[in-house]
């Protein structure tokens, strides 16, 4: 991360919070707090993938901030005095402990947290944060702003994910008895619809912790910078065409579009947008007479249809195998079964031919994609033979209250003694209740973790929250391949 200003980092933060250096209790020497996922918005989702912080820690506690060590004290004091007078009025934030930060060179937090990529269950904390010198107690919640507004969507995001590989990975083994081909039936549509670069390349990444396939680039060079290891295959994708390369052959040539298309990729997997004038036509006419040509070719043409209710369009309005008469009747597969055929699983479901296929990209949920599965498996196609593009419609139409994820202080020491902080709204309906006291998190007889609260020193020595960052620097670190396999193995273990 780049930052025009020295005192950027600074900036990165809510107007409440730059004045909690004098709110706090006098001689106030340590703040802890946590985040926690307090609730859920997707129905039978009760646990939530922890992801991002390891990015957040190297982007904005050390790159982000690097700038501000390096640039002169007396000028970022001078900036910061100059935007805080400005902002609430002269003289009413201080830079004493900005000098007194400067003067550090680092961030003194640190932070403990369950290894990436570990389904950690509501209500139970996935990291802590506290500071390490007494002087700077007002910087773990001064940082919250930037740390909430980074993680949660990229951890969000991972979660979803994962709802897509189980629904995938499930109806699969039921049609085909593998899961081979769940690795790329789920691809990342979403990049321009997200609201940044950056959202898209943490939420990219999210998605990459279950799937292979994206068109989200910026996201594997995301993973590289912030998980570095050897990961192996972080993501692929194959060679695809949109709506301008097909108008610019104009409708009367789309033919001949496809034609040069084949004639330009002899091989492999090559995807093909085809509802920009007619999706009906391109399968009852320009297919079937390429049929030979597309049999006869070393890889597989995928057709992509782009608008509609894709239910209907993939599964088509007859609910039974050979009830339609028309392509919109029997829908894309089918369609496509009738002019290529396949074969049979040995669970009795037709697998497309493998030199065609089909994708689905635009307005995909959750839930349409367990219907279109369920669709196709009524008239008898396996799930593989679609592979489902997953767009902002699923990625960004989500909220950091998705999960009700948040950072609250639950301890504090003052005047050297501990003090147990909780909050607890009577007006509220409990979700926004906080743990109290130190935090630990233990793995119960059935795998799942626990939390306890007013924990004691061995308990948090005990306890699956491990230091992974202290005084601007990682402490424990996790490769991309680390994440995975640590997803992998929760997600077996609850299967």
């Amino acid at each position: 991360m780049t930052t025009a200003s020295p005192i950027a980092p600074l900036l990165l933060t809510d107007g409440y919070k730059v004045g909690r250096v004098k709110q706090y209790p006098e001689r106030t020497t340590r703040v802890y707090s946590n985040w926690t996922n307090r609730g859920s918005r997707l129905p039978g989702v009760d646990e939530v993938v922890h992801f991002g912080l390891q990015a957040f820690c190297q982007e904005y506690l050390v790159e982000a901030f690097a700038p501000f060590f390096a640039a002169d004290e007396d000028e970022v004091c001078r900036r910061y005095q100059e935007v805080m007078d400005a902002y609430l009025g002269p003289g009413s934030v201080q830079t004493d402990h900005i000098r007194a930060l400067h003067r550090r060179g680092c961030l003194p937090l640190r932070f403990c947290a369950v290894p990436e990529g570990t389904l950690v269950p509501l209500r139970v904390p996935s990291f802590t944060i506290e500071n390490t010198e007494p002087e700077f107690f007002w910087l773990v919640n001064y940082v919250e702003s930037a740390l909430s507004a980074q993680v949660w969507h990229a951890s969000t995001t991972a979660t979803i994910a994962l709802q897509y590989r189980r629904l995938l990975e499930e109806a699969a083994l039921r049609t085909t008895g593998s899961t081979d081909a769940v690795d790329f039936q789920a691809h990342d549509f979403s990049f321009r619809g997200q609201t940044s670069i950056a959202a898209a390349e943490a939420s990219g990444a999210g998605h990459l912790t279950s799937f292979l396939g994206t068109d989200s680039i910026p996201s594997i060079e995301w993973i590289r910078r912030y998980y570095p290891g050897e990961n192996g295959l972080i993501a692929g994708s194959v060679p695809a065409t949109e709506h301008s390369v097909m108008t610019a052959g104009g409708q009367a040539g789309e033919r001949e579009t496809f034609e040069r298309l084949l004639s330009i990729y002899p091989s492999g997997i090559l995807s093909v947008v085809s509802d920009t004038w007619d999706l009906w036509s391109v399968l009852e006419e320009i297919l079937p007479a390429l049929r030979e040509r597309i049999l006869a070719r070393d890889g597989k043409l995928v057709i992509r249809p782009d608008s509609g209710n894709p239910v209907d369009i993939l599964c088509g309005t007859a609910r039974e195998l050979g009830q339609g008469a028309t392509a919109p009747e029997r829908g894309v597969i089918e369609t496509l079964w009738d002019v290529f055929g396949g074969t049979v699983t040995a669970q009795g479901y037709k697998v497309l031919d493998p030199h065609i296929g089909a994708i689905y990209g635009d307005s995909i949920t959750l839930e349409r994609a367990a219907a279109i599965i369920e669709r196709l498996e009524a008239k008898g196609f396996a799930s593989t033979n679609v592979v489902f593009g997953i767009g902002s419609f699923t990625y960004q139409y989500v909220t950091r209250d998705t999960f009700a994820s948040a950072i609250k202080a639950t301890w504090a020491e003052v005047d050297g003694v501990g003090r147990d902080m909780l909050k607890d709204p009577v007006t509220d309906s409990g979700t926004k209740r906080s743990a109290t006291g130190r935090l630990a998190v233990t793995r119960g007889q059935d795998g799942r973790l626990d939390l306890i609260e007013r924990a004691t020193p061995a308990q948090e020595a005990a306890s699956e929250l491990q230091v992974v960052w202290e005084d601007g620097a990682a402490v424990r670190r996790q490769s991309f391949a680390d994440v995975r396999a640590r997803l992998h193995e929760e997600r077996t273990a609850r299967a």
